[in-house]
């Protein structure tokens, strides 16, 4: 067997077995195959596809390129979530916090922010004092006494995926689902919890940008998940618009903490209390909707989800004051408030382009090394279906960077209206769960 000899097959569109995939990621990792073939092979696989076996096969060798990390010392069931990004996500935040008030163990690895999407990291790095990186003992220490934990991704657990993904960025195979479903799917596993919850996003600010593609891979994810005998489940959500109000790590932890005590944005709060009962599912402690949700709305009104949240926050290092009082948190130097040139309903939201100025303001990496404003960001007066007269406030940009008037217009510009009524569909559109036995999917409209 030789590098070549895969390549031609995959090239071919012929199937490659569970020894070709291991031969490739095994020898990858070890640096006796160099990056132009694998980059041949990367090609071949996005122009041909792989079947859900080879995706199997695939996430299985990736899994075992590193350690896993083992749970066994924190007691009862773990849950995990994911969501493959988007604009104002600052979902865990709140999400995590929440459901660990009501018992069930959070340990979550999470990433940092590149290009238009946010990262969990850096929007906990934002709270002064925070420290994500830190030995497993401790994770796990956290988790047992708080509840949950978000940490970043241990350097130890899949090295696979960091050197394919290094290469896909610059190689124009990114958009791949086998390699995209393979990546997340052998870090979650990895991270060693009992249940799984995906949330894959679609719309103009999200990788996916239909709702078929975002469907094709929750299927793909969910059924690696079963595959291991995870509860694996994935909801479609919208990103046809920005989640909440903020876009930028100190807004968006503003904004998190409004939510934990009961204030927060509709679309956002409906997402976090849908994705919990399912999670709470997931764990088996509820199996009825209507009692889940007044579980979570009460832990909410009660202050107990803020607890979690503000007792996890401790633990890594961080300065609870500023949750208690976030007037403390830095404001940006200079703001721009932009107001609507129109009368209407807001029918479309330019939510990419949002996104993308707000890392041009300084809230967002244009490179992994580039160093995030904390304070930058944008914050929206009005969304998707909200009736704007000429010079209502539609949104204010925020940044430490001088010179960004030429901004403003590009703002602007991401606000479309009708003169009629637009209908808003809900955030969360389907769950997505799989039976193994039957090879039958099941999608569950919100």
């Amino acid at each position: 067997m030789t590098m070549v000899d895969i390549i031609e097959k995959k090239k071919n569109g012929e199937e490659l077995n569970v020894d070709e995939i291991n031969y490739w990621i095994t020898n990858y990792c070890a640096d006796k195959i160099p990056d132009y073939q694998v980059s041949s092979l990367l090609m071949a696989i996005c122009i041909r596809g792989m079947n859900a076996m080879e995706t199997f096969y695939l996430t299985q060798a990736m899994l075992n390129s590193g350690k896993t990390l083992n749970l066994s010392s924190i007691p009862g069931i773990k849950c995990d979530k994911h969501s493959t990004g988007g604009v104002g996500d600052k979902t865990s935040l709140v999400l995590c916090p929440l459901v660990a008030s009501l018992g069930i163990k959070i340990a979550k690895m999470s990433g940092r922010g590149l290009g238009f999407t946010g990262g969990t990291l850096d929007k906990l790095e934002s709270i002064p004092g925070v420290n994500v990186e830190m030995p497993v003992d401790q994770f796990l220490d956290i988790v047992n006494t708080c509840g949950m934990a978000i940490v970043g991704q241990s350097e130890e657990l899949v090295p696979a995926d960091k050197k394919l993904y290094a290469l896909r960025d610059v190689t124009g195979t990114v958009e791949s689902i086998p390699l995209i479903a393979s990546s997340i799917m052998s870090k979650k596993l990895a991270s060693g919890s009992d249940c799984i919850l995906l949330d894959v996003k679609y719309g103009k600010g999200a990788f996916m940008k239909t709702k078929e593609e975002a469907e094709k891979l929750a299927q793909e994810m969910v059924k690696i998940g079963t595959y291991f005998h995870k509860d694996t489940r994935a909801e479609i959500t919208s990103m046809d618009q920005p989640l909440g109000y903020a876009i930028g790590n100190i807004l968006e932890v503003k904004e998190a903490i409004d939510t934990l005590k009961g204030r927060g944005p509709k679309d956002f709060v409906d997402l976090c209390l849908t994705s919990a009962t399912t999670m709470l599912f997931q764990a088996k402690l509820f199996n009825d909707k209507r009692k889940t949700r007044e579980a979570l709305e009460r832990n909410i009104a009660n202050g107990r989800a803020f607890e979690v949240f503000k007792s996890f926050i401790r633990a890594e290092g961080g300065d609870v004051s500023y949750l208690d009082n976030p007037s403390k948190f830095p404001t940006a130097m200079y703001s721009y408030p932009i107001r609507s040139m129109k009368n209407g309903y807001i029918s479309e939201i330019d939510t990419l382009n949002l996104g993308l100025i707000s890392m041009h303001l300084g809230a967002g990496r244009e490179k992994k090394n580039d160093v995030i404003d904390m304070a930058a960001g944008i914050v929206l007066n009005k969304k998707l279906g909200d009736k704007v007269n000429k010079g209502d406030l539609l949104l204010t940009l925020y940044t430490e960077r001088s010179n960004m008037q030429a901004y403003e217009t590009s703002a602007l510009n991401c606000f479309s209206f009708s003169q009629d009524v637009v209908p808003v569909a809900p955030t969360v559109e389907e769950l997505i769960t799989y039976d193994q036995d039957k090879d039958e999917f099941s999608i569950t409209k919100n």
